[in-house]
């Protein structure tokens, strides 16, 4: 059972990163009273957690989930940098000063900014790649194939695309392997 709702909570949290880029799109930044959009990309990455730690014990797993758990944190740290970019939204100044000094500080910027969210897409590949093997979930690999592909192509809507496709493919894939392969 308890695979069953991992797998649907890690789907849960792929949904909400896409409606989170469905929100940057169309320029539903800063909200109040809520930072609405990376609210749905930290729980998006908190809900996949679960099934992050629980992927079939085989050599994909084993570089994916370092990957993921590496890209999770970066996300979760990256949250947490725009939560604060978002409190200054009334102090352009003071904002723009913070943004200045973290942007030049590399111990922050480039884990949580540049690398660490980014690696996320890559860590869904190849956690897809356990189930290359099934006839069954073959489809829905290749789909997650195609986002990550999309991931790294600049064409407008990008990342809506690339969330929208990465949980079709997670979607094949769970609904037709097994709960004891996942």
């Amino acid at each position: 059972m308890k695979f069953k709702i991992y797998r649907a909570l890690f789907l849960i949290g792929i949904l909400f990163e896409l409606i989170a880029q469905i929100f940057f799109r169309f320029g539903i930044r800063w909200s109040e009273p809520l930072d609405f959009p990376h609210w749905f990309l930290l729980l998006g990455v908190v809900f996949m957690i679960p099934q992050v730690i629980s992927f079939p014990d085989k050599i994909y797993s084993y570089i994916g989930i370092p990957v993921m758990i590496a890209g999770i944190v970066g996300a979760i740290g990256m949250c947490v940098l725009d939560f604060t970019f978002w409190s200054y939204q009334s102090d352009y100044k003071a904002g723009s000063a913070f943004f200045k000094h973290i942007s030049k500080v590399p111990a922050i910027w480039l884990p949580f900014m540049r690398i660490g969210p980014n690696i996320i897409n890559w860590g869904l590949l190849l956690l897809s790649l356990n189930y290359l093997s099934s006839k069954e979930t073959r489809w829905g690999v290749f789909v997650v194939i195609l986002a990550t592909i999309l991931y790294k192509t600049p064409i407008p809507y990008r990342l809506v695309f690339v969330y929208a496709f990465t949980l079709i493919g997670y979607g094949i894939i769970f609904y037709r392997s097994k709960p004891e392969a996942a």
